[in-house]
């Protein structure tokens, strides 16, 4: 089987480009910049992004399955245009460069987020209404792109959507915005939590599904992989067990709002990610603590693991890469 995936340098594409490589699969990668840890196993390299449509002609060239899990994560509205161009025109791009070459399967990585936010203990299945308004541009891009792949199913091309959680996990070369999050617990460099939490899912259990996805996907549908949902403060008194580090104070999510623009300021001194953004905290209060991943179970043999043991084989792997000592 040969494989192509873009997105390969980010967390979920760095651990399942090497699951495939342990499974003997041939695989062609996108690299846009940054090899984030490709440079560890053999993979066909081919240089451009989602706004190339002859890179991606390339990509996709000889391949029986495409994995497009590239996209561009926003906690705020700030580059809406990019977002856009990445997350909606790029999946139009990719699924033109699939179908081009007679890919036999399209796995697409969407979001949680891209299903509307109703009750937090409203059950969230695959059901769910998409995302309608661009009021939070990354929700809107992911839903969005869903829609795109449904189109494409329309007219012929066998594609399955998959709708991870918060996804952390070893194999962060990149270091994402949640383990990022996860660091500055550890290190004791949070000043202060909210209230509200995520349902957190290992990576190792999404790549699994995503490969399960390969025959056992059906076309035209979308699985949720969703693991345990875990207040932050729950969430830091796990870390705490295992790192023996302070739990940061809890602030009103008001008194955190008020915040909100000296870590804007700090972010675009320090060209990071902000720590919490009014949008972060919306989600942070309004994510839904009820979503059932019943049929990535039933169909794509799914099987989430403990949270405790992904925190600990995360910060395992932070060491063993020198990230913390």
């Amino acid at each position: 089987m040969k494989v192509a995936v873009t997105g390969a340098s980010g967390h979920i594409g760095n651990c399942l480009v090497r699951e495939l490589k342990r499974q003997g699969a041939g695989i062609k990668v996108l690299l846009y910049d940054s090899r984030n840890g490709m440079d560890e196993i053999d993979v066909e390299l081919i240089q451009g992004d989602l706004l190339e449509p002859e890179s991606l002609i390339k990509l996709c060239e000889g391949v029986d399955v495409v994995f497009h899990l590239a996209a561009q994560i926003a906690i705020d509205n700030r580059s809406s245009a990019q977002v856009y161009e990445t997350n909606v025109t790029g999946t139009k791009n990719i699924i033109k460069a699939a179908n081009q070459a007679g890919a036999k399967k399209f796995i697409h990585f969407s979001s949680i987020h891209a299903f509307q936010t109703e009750s937090p203990d409203q059950l969230l299945d695959e059901s769910r209404s998409l995302v309608e308004t661009n009021k939070i541009i990354y929700e809107f891009t992911k839903a969005e792109g869903e829609r795109e792949v449904m189109k494409a199913v329309k007219e012929g091309l066998d594609a399955v959507i998959l709708n991870p959680t918060a996804v952390i996990g070893p194999f962060d070369y990149r270091g994402s915005l949640l383990g990022q999050a996860l660091l500055k617990i550890y290190q004791n460099k949070l000043p202060f939590l909210v209230s509200g939490g995520y349902n957190w899912v290992d990576v190792r259990d999404v790549v699994s599904a995503s490969i399960h996805a390969i025959e056992s996907g059906r076309k035209g549908e979308k699985y949720i992989l969703s693991g345990e949902f875990c207040s932050l403060r729950e969430l830091s008194e796990m870390i705490s067990k295992i790192s023996r580090c302070r739990i940061p104070v809890n602030v009103p999510i008001s008194l955190a709002r008020i915040a909100c623009p000296f870590f804007q300021i700090y972010s675009s001194i320090t060209k990071m990610e902000p720590l919490y953004t009014n949008q972060s905290l919306n989600i942070l209060v309004n994510s839904p603590a009820n979503i059932s991943n019943e049929k990535a179970r039933k169909e794509l043999g799914f099987e989430p693991r403990p949270l405790e043991q992904t925190l600990r084989d995360t910060f395992n792997w932070y060491r063993e890469k020198k990230f913390i000592n």
